[in-house]
């Protein structure tokens, strides 16, 4: 059976990422328009503003209309499933090869624009931001470089771990990233302040939360999946150096919160129904999960994720970059239900708009590790680039970029577009 067939060109060709069974939405602004919420369709973005004005909504709910109208997501994700379900039916039909009601529309130049014209921005105003640390092969690699005895943490089979990040430095994709200073720690030799040596990316999947959960309240895992509206891709970068010498005993601090770059288009959860996949299964010997963290219908994601880097002088050379990391969601052992079930599980309030964020992403293989302090092995294994030259960590010019796609129905493939950032030099 083919995919479904839009009026929209583009969205038909058999490359691409964005047919009718995705329908991405984000935050976007243009020449001549304010910062508005779009809807992505084959190289094709749709000024949702524009077009509610111009009635292509108006069998919607007036609740959804509105939500569509404002420039964040925020309203539209309080709003829950039963609402998101209503509107993505809707922007299905109408794009659909034998709906006009876009198609014919008077004013159908005005509302869709072509999808280079357009600058992503944060998808919703984050009130807060979580990553976990959800990736065994992750935290087992890192655990042996600085634990080789006792690589996991005896809590973390038990609970998913993560730490509360700055939503003040979230940046959307596109955005150039400064080099922190910081203070760190040379070996045999007193701490230093300056900028970071140990420059990191981290390829990882983030989601939106949708109604969230009043203060005192808790989510089951069966709850907490309807709460989730949509993925995302998240860079949170990282300076290692400055991490290592600052995280004990609390853990993350001023090597995460210089900058966290997030991607500009939000796949919904009803978009990625044919990618879920069995939740982990726990070996022999791993301890049964407590009860509020039990789900017999958890689900993890088959969504294939890759990273590539290029440096200045490849882009001074146009050598296209380079693919650095390839894995999968799917290797996560915590499923996002969990993660959202454990963060309200002591009656933490999460809200609309609220990012949530998997932590790298890790594979069984050294080409699956998704930072370099796992790729290079704390810089001992360099990588080398085609323009001849090597890194143990990013170097001031390099630009990172995450990608990511998933099965969608009837064979077509699920894009999340870019999350890319370009590394500038510090500020000493």
């Amino acid at each position: 059976m083919s995919a479904p067939q839009s009026w929209v060109t583009s969205a038909n060709v058999s490359s691409t990422q964005f047919g009718l069974s995705n329908l991405p939405i984000g935050s976007f602004a243009a020449e001549g328009r304010g910062r508005r919420l779009g809807l992505r369709i084959g190289e094709e973005v749709i000024d949702l503003f524009r077009a509610a004005e111009g009635g292509v909504f108006s069998s919607l709910d007036a609740k959804i209309r509105d939500a569509l109208t404002k420039p964040v997501l925020n309203d539209l994700l309080a709003l829950g499933e039963t609402a998101w379900d209503q509107a993505w039916n809707h922007f299905a039909a109408i794009l659909s090869s034998d709906n006009a009601t876009l198609r014919d529309h008077h004013e159908r130049a005005s509302i869709m624009m072509p999808q280079w014209g357009v600058s992503m921005r944060l998808p919703s105003d984050v009130g807060d931001y979580t990553d976990f640390y959800a990736s065994l092969h992750h935290a087992t690699n890192v655990g042996t470089m600085f634990r080789p005895d006792n690589p996991l943490l005896p809590n973390w089979k038990h609970l998913p771990i993560a730490y509360h990040g700055r939503s003040s430095s979230l940046v959307p994709t596109g955005t150039s990233v400064r080099r922190p200073c910081g203070q760190r720690k040379p070996t045999d030799a007193p701490p230093v302040f300056g900028p970071s040596q140990s420059m990191d990316h981290e390829l990882e999947m983030g989601f939106l939360i949708g109604p969230g959960n009043r203060l005192g309240d808790r989510l089951t895992p069966e709850q907490a999946s309807k709460h989730i509206f949509g993925f995302v891709l998240v860079n949170d970068w990282s300076a290692r150096d400055i991490q290592s010498w600052e995280y004990q005993p609390l853990g993350p601090f001023l090597g995460k919160n210089f900058a966290t770059t997030v991607g500009g288009w939000v796949v919904p959860m009803r978009s990625l129904q044919n990618a879920r996949c069995a939740a982990p299964r726990r070996g022999n010997g791993d301890p049964q999960l407590l009860p509020y963290l039990a789900w017999d219908g958890d689900f993890g994601l088959n969504i294939a994720v890759s990273l590539h880097i290029q440096s200045a002088k490849m882009r001074e050379l146009t050598i296209a970059p380079m693919c650095v990391s390839e894995c999968n969601v799917s290797e996560l052992f915590w499923t996002p239900s969990q993660m959202v079930a454990h963060h309200t599980s002591g009656g933490c309030p999460l809200r609309p708009g609220d990012l949530l964020a998997s932590g790298t992403i890790s594979g069984p293989t050294k080409e699956s590790r998704g930072c370099m302090l796992e790729r290079t092995w704390r810089g001992t294994e360099p990588i080398a680039l085609p323009d001849g030259t090597e890194r143990k960590f990013l170097l001031d010019g390099d630009e990172v970029f995450l990608s990511a796609h998933a099965q969608g129905r009837d064979g077509s493939r699920i894009g999340f577009g870019e999350c890319r950032g370009v590394i500038t030099p510090a500020v000493e």
